[in-house]
């Protein structure tokens, strides 16, 4: 961030005392306290819904979350002369959550459940904002596997991973399109229409990077992507992560969803809607779409990785999928 980026913090009712830059963003000591000042990334449109459920949230007290400090004139976001938007919030002093510590993932995923339950905001006071819908969403990705699946048939000359990627491309569409055509069946049915799935505003990034551990508690950031939807797509994205980076534990697994169901009772629509957002492969989908959508001369060694980590751990994500949601399926059967 720029000179002139920070010029613009005359637009605050602040003093100013020291500035220190930060990842991505400048941190500001001020006479209101430490505040962080950084690019708006969100949709513009949509600053004063988030604005609004962040006071909402720190009204109800379970949960500590940033707040949007306003400009001089009341505007949630100041602009440069490029006219990109500019926020400044308040700071949390403290690290993300360390995700090889079970006992902190299952305090995140604790917190979870108490954000989501602060989180319901009648859908009159949002005009615009439209529902998140994941069968739309996968049909999107499915069209996109089918894209490449086409084009590295026909690329001559292939790098080891494009040829990893082709082999295993067949395999993962042909799940991608079963899971899609289950979910969109149960959605269509009576009792997974979309009536009865509970919307509620999700934070809509929530991960390790912005739950954060400070002297007072978890403190939780970044509500940019926040949008309305069935809360577990928190719960999944959370879950998810954690999962790859343990191989797909059973244990872990079956320790997080209790953990959230021990606040937030988990209907039985919401654990078959967790069961397909898990089991759709949407971390090939990404590496698939990382791949297409940059420059093809040098793939990333990172990239290759991740899907040598992902084809090795297929089967245990399998076995975890089978064990997890027929033992979670029990009561309802």
């Amino acid at each position: 961030m720029n000179d002139k980026a920070v010029s613009l913090l005359e637009q605050y009712d602040i003093e100013v005392q020291r500035t220190r830059k930060g990842r991505g963003a400048i941190l500001c000591d001020t006479t209101r306290g430490c505040l962080i000042f950084k690019e708006y990334i969100g949709n513009t449109d949509k600053v004063a819904v988030q604005d609004k459920l962040l006071k909402q949230i720190s009204r109800m007290g379970k949960v500590s979350v940033e707040a949007i400090f306003p400009a001089k004139d009341g505007s949630l976001l100041v602009k440069d002369h490029d006219n990109v938007s500019y926020i400044l919030k308040t700071y949390f002093e403290g690290r993300e959550c360390n995700i090889y510590d079970k006992g902190e993932c299952v305090e995140a995923v604790r917190t979870l459940a108490l954000l989501h339950s602060c989180m319901e905001v009648p859908e009159e006071d949002c005009p615009g904002l439209l529902d998140y819908l994941p069968g739309r969403e996968y049909e999107k990705h499915n069209r996109e596997l089918r894209r490449v699946k086409r084009y590295l048939q026909k690329k001559g000359q292939k790098t080891w991973f494009e040829i990893a990627l082709q082999d295993s491309i067949g395999y993962f569409l042909e799940q991608a399109e079963e899971i899609t055509g289950e979910w969109q069946s149960y959605a269509d049915a009576g009792t997974g229409s979309e009536k009865s799935c509970p919307k509620v505003f999700c934070h809509g990034d929530y991960q390790y990077h912005n739950i954060l551990r400070t002297e007072r508690g978890w403190g939780i950031i970044n509500f940019e992507k926040c949008l309305l939807d069935n809360p577990i797509r928190d719960l999944y994205l959370l879950v998810r992560k954690l999962l790859e980076k343990s191989s797909w534990s059973i244990p872990l697994g079956k320790e997080l969803l209790k953990a959230y169901d021990s606040i937030l009772p988990i209907s039985l629509y919401s654990r078959i809607d967790l069961y397909y957002r898990l089991a759709y492969p949407e971390k090939f989908w990404k590496i698939v779409n990382f791949y297409y959508n940059s420059g093809k001369a040098w793939i990333p060694e990172k990239n290759q990785e991740k899907l040598e980590k992902l084809l090795s751990q297929e089967k245990e994500k399998q076995h975890f999928l089978d064990v997890v949601f027929r033992e979670i399926a029990k009561p309802f059967l």
